[in-house]
């Protein structure tokens, strides 16, 4: 990006209404967490740190999968870990905003960046935004509503007590698949998406009941998308 990258209180504002729907696609998923939480026997403390400082609702419910009583905090913070590292690759797709912003915008940036404003942002930079503030714009009012949401669910969940492969449980798969409408780029896409997705299924089925297929998807996906704009280049 070779224009100026800007970080303005208009493009905040921008972002805050941009995340108008987000806030919504993702109450379901804050509430789902909310009841796993209550299934698992965190409290209502316990369930807002973990919505503030986590704030991460895939490493969320993967955590408190591998919970058990008394909990293993390596297991539950190792399996977090794993499903965050996809971070690690999303975080670079953002660097020609990234790269250019320092202190607390940066990092204050980084902490609110989840799947669904990542998705937009990138989306946005590669329409020629160039107010990185867009990020951070979405991504409080989405941190305050799964703050928000999470703690309804903890509420929901001592009435509810959904069993497993309730059909509420599908509410953070659908957040996830219906973000890929808005990354979708054409045929081009194809092959890395392909590539992902057939890792991670190989992989979820040789390491089952581990969380490294994510990891394994995403690098692998990656990698494909490199070598095809690479031949393409």
């Amino acid at each position: 990006m070779s224009q100026k990258v800007t970080f303005t209180w208009a493009g905040f504002r921008r972002g805050m209404r941009l995340s108008l729907p987000l806030l919504i696609g993702t109450a379901p998923f804050g509430v789902v967490c909310g009841i796993v939480a209550q299934g698992v026997g965190l409290s209502y403390l316990e369930t807002f740190l973990m919505s503030a400082f986590v704030y991460a609702g895939s490493a969320e419910l993967v955590a408190m999968a591998t919970w058990t009583h008394p909990a293993s905090p390596l297991a539950a913070g190792f399996a977090a870990m794993v499903v965050n590292l996809r971070l690690a690759l999303m975080g670079p797709v953002l660097a020609p905003w990234l790269d250019r912003l320092r202190g607390w915008r940066l990092w204050g940036s980084l902490f609110v960046m989840v799947d669904q404003n990542w998705a937009l942002s990138v989306r946005a930079m590669n329409e020629g935004e160039r107010d990185a503030a867009l990020l951070a714009g979405m991504g409080l009012p989405m941190l305050a509503g799964w703050i928000v949401t999470s703690m309804l669910g903890r509420v929901l969940g001592a009435g509810l007590r959904p069993a497993p492969g309730h059909p509420i449980f599908f509410a953070a798969l659908a957040v996830f698949i219906c973000m890929l409408v808005t990354l979708w780029r054409g045929r081009r896409d194809v092959l890395p998406w392909a590539v992902a997705g057939g890792v991670a299924l190989a992989v979820s089925r040789l390491l089952p009941h581990t969380s490294w297929y994510i990891v394994a998807g995403a690098i692998a996906g990656s990698l494909a998308g490199a070598v095809r704009d690479r031949m393409g280049a």
